[in-house]
């Protein structure tokens, strides 16, 4: 399997990372609210069609790369995102 290709649409106040996969044209979404250098995360979304291959998880991760760079905060309003913090305490610096 190819990973996703993942891109960040920062729109300011709000934004979301998008996962697209060769072949389909579904796309995973992590959505988030800015204010100022703190994220909300909101939702995490995959389309069954691309489901069961890790979207969810490297959504997060690029959040996490792209937070430790901008020198964000989060604040994992999403289940998602709440429950990956928890599997992973070594990111509890970037908790809002």
């Amino acid at each position: 399997m190819d990973d996703p290709a993942i891109t960040l649409i920062d729109e300011g106040a709000e934004g979301e990372y998008q996962a697209r996969v060769a072949g389909t044209a579904a796309i995973g979404r992590l959505t988030w609210v800015r204010q100022g250098e703190v994220l909300t995360t909101e939702h995490t979304l995959v389309p069954t069609e691309i489901g069961g291959r890790g979207i969810a998880g490297k959504l997060v991760e690029a959040l996490i790369v792209d937070a430790r760079a901008q020198g964000w905060k989060i604040v994992p309003q999403c289940s998602y995102v709440a429950a990956a913090f928890k599997r992973h305490p070594e990111w509890a610096d970037l908790l809002a």
